[in-house]
């Protein structure tokens, strides 16, 4: 029996009703939207109260969605930030993948699978849901943070993985070509020329191809533009065998690292929320609540098992490649969840005659069952690896670690008042930070949610080694203490004199002595207040945003003349 066909205007009315009605109800509720999106698909959905009988439609649109949150982190990421986290890609990530596959398959063969079949189940569970983690770290601004890269690190080489896998599919199904080694050398082989040949033409590429957008200054031609380069490298690493994301990842990387970034990310956010939305939805809706009713043991006992043992295997790998307690809690109970690649995996290897169809479907609704915990997951991480959490800071040694994988961050000295103004307006750029304080207490409350804040004197040259000095873009000395920031600004001169340094001073006898001590700019407490009241009540007036900009420079000049 086919599904009833469905007027595809019918059915983005619903959807886009759905999601209207979803979200609030979420926010009210105090849940990640994320849950609510699952909760609209599955009302609305062939197994709810079927407004929409036929998914296909809907899914094929909604894999964009992940397209899009792709392109969008690797706006984020310039190409020189990511490489100081190969260590975890590489590592960390493949030994997820391999470790957590081949426990899966092994036992799957136990329970009575057969080898073929064990090695797709074991396969597409080891992988996680980009779209739901990456989605939750953004909402929370934990993108940028120790967790967040390391989640980012392993769903990056998942991503990579999907190669060998879609390569392995038809070999495996009945009556299959055995040269097994053979097309797996190939389909890697042409996985990394096809990367090699994107970043290289990508570079020489797209910025004449967005400046030439750009002099036309037309907006929608510099957003087709935007959607021609999203688009045009997920087609290219799926024909080459990979996932689109991971084409519109290559994109966003190309682009950091140009000046047409932040137009570029702001053309496409409506397109990214809106698909991710979607994305969500149709995972709820191929939730299939007879199948799970019927086969509830067999669902619950696959979720569960999942959801304990993913998070125990990536926590052992963690502490292995010497990640604290915490962050190791919180990266496995965050990748706990099976991802959207499982359904293509099962789907195709169905077709093939794999798996069987009931396997196949409980297999499918396992994998969204685990996908809709993730937000209480994540929580569940974070309660943990705040209860594990060291109450005293960690030495230079551990910070040289946690700081490895950091490149072009900023340091904060003093995590006050003002230094978390800072870090907040840093993370919401996903721009990294480390943050020196003093007071105990205040580290530790930092500490417990996850923020890169470790105590310590900013001024000894060791524990600026252990934070990556070498590798840091600026220093802002924010203390409130007079003589320790002048003597932090002169210590960070002496050893680094090509270092940006930005302090704070009480006054501008005060601001003369750190510029004496070699900070290359130096921001007035006193005065900065008035100023930005000042700025307010001009924009207030109707004055042109240039002209205030103008009036505050010649201000800060102007008093900093009269107390000299």
């Amino acid at each position: 029996m086919h599904a009833a066909a469905v007027d595809p205007f019918h059915a983005v009315l619903i959807l886009l009703l759905a999601a209207i009605i979803a979200v609030p109800l979420a926010q009210r509720l105090r849940v990640s939207p994320v849950l609510g999106y699952l909760a609209a698909g599955l009302v609305v959905g062939p197994f709810g109260f079927a407004f929409i009988e036929d998914t296909g439609e809907a899914e094929r649109l909604s894999q964009f969605g992940v397209v899009f949150l792709l392109f969008t982190i690797g706006l984020d990421m310039p190409l020189h930030r990511l490489q100081a986290m190969w260590r975890y890609i590489f590592g960390l990530g493949l030994a997820q993948v391999l470790v957590t596959a081949g426990a899966i398959g092994l036992a799957s063969v136990a329970l009575g699978a057969r080898p073929p079949a064990a090695l797709v189940v074991g396969g597409a569970l080891a992988f996680s849901s980009t779209a739901a983690v990456l989605q939750l770290l953004g909402e929370r601004g934990e993108l940028s943070s120790r967790t967040g890269r390391v989640a980012l690190a392993v769903l990056l080489f998942q991503d990579l993985a999907v190669v060998p896998l879609l390569a392995l599919l038809p070999l495996l199904a009945p009556g299959g070509d055995s040269g097994i080694a053979q097309a797996l050398a190939m389909a890697l082989a042409k996985g990394v020329a096809a990367i090699a040949l994107i970043l290289l033409l990508g570079r020489l590429v797209l910025r004449p191809l967005f400046r030439l957008s750009a002099m036309t200054r037309v907006r929608e031609t510099f957003a087709a533009t935007n959607l021609l380069v999203v688009l045009g490298l997920g087609w290219a690493t799926a024909e080459a065998g990979m996932s689109m994301a991971l084409g519109a990842f290559l994109a966003g990387l190309l682009l950091a690292e140009t000046e047409y970034r932040h137009q570029v990310e702001t053309d496409i956010l409506p397109f990214r929320g809106l698909l991710l939305g979607l994305f969500f939805i149709t995972v709820g809706m191929v939730i299939d609540t007879p199948l799970v009713l019927r086969q509830w043991p067999a669902v619950l006992g696959l979720s569960a098992a999942l959801l304990a043992g993913k998070p125990a295997i990536l926590w052992a790998l963690a502490r292995l490649f010497r990640l604290d307690t915490p962050v190791a809690i919180r990266v496995g109970l965050l990748l706990s969840q099976s991802g959207e690649f499982a359904f293509v995996l099962f789907g195709i290897a169905q077709s093939l005659g794999i798996l069987r169809h009931e396997e196949g479907n409980v297999l499918v609704a396992t994998v969204a069952v685990t996908m809709a915990t993730t937000p209480l997951m994540a929580s569940l991480g974070r309660r943990l690896a705040g209860a594990f959490q060291a109450r005293q800071a960690p030495g230079a040694e551990h910070l040289a670690q946690e700081a490895a994988a950091l490149s072009d961050h900023v340091i904060l000295a003093g995590y006050g008042r003002i230094g978390q103004i800072v870090g907040r307006m840093l993370t919401e750029q996903h721009i990294p930070y480390v943050a020196i304080e003093h007071s105990v207490p205040l580290v530790e409350a930092s500490r417990k949610r996850d923020l890169p804040v470790y105590f310590g004197d900013a001024s000894r040259a060791e524990l600026l080694d252990a934070l990556g000095i070498d590798r840091a873009s600026a220093a802002i000395i924010t203390l409130d203490q007079p003589e320790s920031a002048e003597r932090v600004v002169a210590s960070l001169r002496r050893s680094h004199p090509d270092l940006r340094i930005i302090a704070r001073s009480r006054d501008a006898a005060h601001a003369r002595r750190l510029e004496e001590a070699g900070a290359n700019d130096v921001i007035l407490e006193a005065l900065e207040p008035g100023l930005q009241m000042g700025a307010a009540a001009l924009r207030v007036c109707g004055t042109p945003g240039p002209a205030i900009d103008h009036a505050l420079d010649a201000l800060r000049h102007g008093a900093a003349e009269r107390e000299a």
